[in-house]
């Protein structure tokens, strides 16, 4: 892989998360970074649950990354739910 191609790889994972941010409710932590490891997590997942379908670019296949970012970025959600600490009463 060269360095333009693992370029175009952090960019297509950038904004296969930020879809998927925009799809789940609440926020990624870490802004642009949280995008790029959902995205990249999120093609990981979704090429493991569905394979490799659809177009490709930058080595990502589209179709199952974004759907797996999104399962990526409930799951975040739900456990920054789970483990922040509410105030004492």
């Amino acid at each position: 892989m060269t360095v333009l191609g693992f370029l175009l790889m952090l960019l297509v994972a950038a904004i296969v998360g930020w879809i998927a941010d925009l799809i789940v409710p609440g926020r990624l932590p870490w802004g642009w970074l949280g995008a790029i490891i959902a995205g990249l997590v999120g093609a990981w997942i979704g090429t493991a649950l569905l394979g490799a379908w659809g177009p490709e670019v930058g080595g990502l296949f589209l179709v199952p990354a974004i759907i797996g970012a999104i399962i990526f970025a409930f799951i975040v959600d739900l456990v920054l739910k789970a483990t922040v600490r509410r105030p004492a009463v």
